[in-house]
């Protein structure tokens, strides 16, 4: 995507974008006052409009299409003048057909790049990006036993605990409410199997210790089982009945994470290809800005990283609910495309189930930076999958095998969306936000992408990088994103995210709750 024109008067130069010519509005770079003339769109501003929100660029009449991006975003609930502040108290959401048009803007591999980074490589080849100890739970019951286990190895109260294991990230406990009164035969069990499945063989992680209750609906054998895996050296599980109890299962725990440090200490990071990153792509707290800056570099980053051989996923289904057609033009097969419009039915058919619409983002935050419906929500979250060809489509946690841009199905709601992310198989998360964003994730580091300056002049210690000054022109999409990629195999190589530096990532493991609880 490129800025296709800026536009202002003499007194207000680049007061606002406009980014396609069939757009009905413009995008308000600063606050415009009434009255400022906005001379090369021969209108004026009729009354005050915040900054990275939407100003009518012609007149709609009642009923009639709203476009930005040269999309639809939404149908004039009233009639819009020229220079008036375009928001939802004269925008609504409609129906209108989509075109999907599978693969007809497939364009196949781009041509390959050789790019490296320092990674983890372990016995049977995965490799990862993070070398941490993982305490996960069968059920919410063995929660307080697996903080207490991984408390013990904190660097921050026992700095002590991992003085000698250096290469060793940290103990994490990844704990979570539910795995139990729940249909054994279920979708929600299955979903959360799924999930737990995919952390316990995460490359992130050199060990795991996984514990249960005892008599909780999510059996540990069966959900070893049911994931085809194992219990080994490296898989240690148990539970606080068949041990003995609180006390005697912590320290345990704490036995049996010293008996694992030693081996976990011993790895060295080595070259290795950039087409072992696989990258979650989240955004949280979104603004008017998000669609013109950090998604768009963000995107740029994504081509370069499949170019390198690389894996982005792409995820958030009600998010991007009403540009689905951008990607389905992009999917390699008409069964490609189709798998991702069958997850839409299936979240339209859940909506109605739940008596909920799929219009309940843009969130109050959302909404006070700019953004009016899912609609132009979804166009601008689209815009972090860049331009390369889509290859698959994967349910929530499911393992991810294909290399280049994928899509996953989940909710919207990040921690929940990066949980399956990582499940499947994601050793980072690149996070844009306009709001500002409280995000983590452990075992996998995030990146935190600021849409504009004002969030990075005072939430700076919480971004890692700053993409305001493709709004105002001091800098462009592709030099943000070769930035963004270069970081990307930083941190991927060891440097700290600012989350990780904050201990943020433990509390944000939110696995999909779904269906009844009996």
């Amino acid at each position: 995507m490129q800025l296709i024109t800026t536009t202002g008067s003499a007194t207000a130069a680049n007061a606002v974008i406009r980014l396609n010519p069939l757009d009905d509005v413009l995008i308000a770079r600063q606050p415009l006052i009434a009255g400022l003339e906005l001379a090369a769109e021969g209108i004026r501003v009729l009354e005050p409009v915040p900054s990275g929100h939407k100003v009518a660029a012609r007149r709609i009449a009642a009923g009639q299409p709203v476009r930005r991006y040269g999309q639809i975003i939404g149908f004039a609930s009233q009639p819009i003048e020229a220079g008036q502040h375009v928001h939802v108290h004269n925008v609504a959401m409609g129906d209108f057909a989509r075109d999907y048009a599978f693969g007809v803007d497939a364009k196949g591999s781009p041509a390959a790049t050789t790019e490296t980074f320092m990674g983890i490589v372990r016995a049977d080849g995965r490799v990862a990006t993070r070398n941490y100890i993982g305490i996960l739970t069968s059920v919410n019951c063995s929660a307080t036993v697996a903080r207490a286990i991984a408390d013990y190895f904190r660097r921050d109260i026992h700095p002590e605990a991992l003085l000698e294991y250096p290469n060793v990230d940290g103990v994490v406990a990844l704990t979570h409410g539910v795995g139990c009164a729940v249909d054994p035969g279920g979708e929600a069990l299955a979903m959360l199997r799924r999930t737990l499945g995919g952390y316990a063989v995460h490359p992130n992680f050199a060990s795991v210790l996984m514990i249960g209750l005892g008599c909780e609906t999510n059996q540990i054998p069966d959900l070893l089982a049911a994931q085809g895996l194992q219990s080994s050296n490296s898989l240690r599980t148990f539970t606080i009945q068949g041990t003995g109890g609180t006390s005697k299962t912590i320290a345990s725990g704490i036995a049996q994470v010293k008996s694992l440090l030693a081996e976990a200490n011993r790895v060295e990071r080595q070259p290795v290809s950039a087409s072992h990153l696989i990258i979650g792509l989240q955004c949280g707290g979104s603004d008017g800005y998000s669609g013109i800056t950090a998604n768009p570099a963000l995107g740029n980053a994504v081509d370069r990283l499949v170019a390198a051989g690389g894996t982005a996923i792409l995820s958030e289904t009600p998010e991007v609910y009403g540009a689905e057609h951008l990607l389905t033009r992009r999917a390699v097969s008409r069964q490609v495309g189709e798998k991702l419009i069958a997850r839409i039915h299936w979240w339209e058919a859940y909506c109605k189930r739940m008596d909920a619409e799929l219009n309940n983002n843009p969130s109050a935050g959302n909404k006070a930076g700019g953004l009016t419906t899912i609609l132009e929500k979804s166009l601008g979250a689209v815009a972090k999958a860049g331009s390369t060809d889509l290859v698959d489509v994967y349910e929530y946690a499911e393992t991810v095998r294909a290399h280049g841009l994928v899509f996953m199905d989940t909710p919207g709601y990040d921690p929940i969306s990066a949980t399956g992310q990582v499940a499947g198989g994601a050793n980072l998360i690149a996070f844009t936000t306009g709001r500002g964003s409280a995000y983590g994730c452990a075992p996998s580091p995030s990146i935190k992408l600021a849409t504009n300056n004002r969030l990075w002049e005072t939430q700076e210690e919480d971004m890692d990088v700053n993409c305001g000054g493709i709004a105002d022109g001091s800098m462009t999409i592709e030099e943000r994103g070769e930035h963004i990629f270069r970081m990307m195999l930083r941190i991927a190589s060891g440097d700290k995210s600012k989350s990780e530096q904050h201990g943020y990532g433990q509390n944000e493991f939110v696995p999909w709750q779904i269906g009844a609880i009996t």
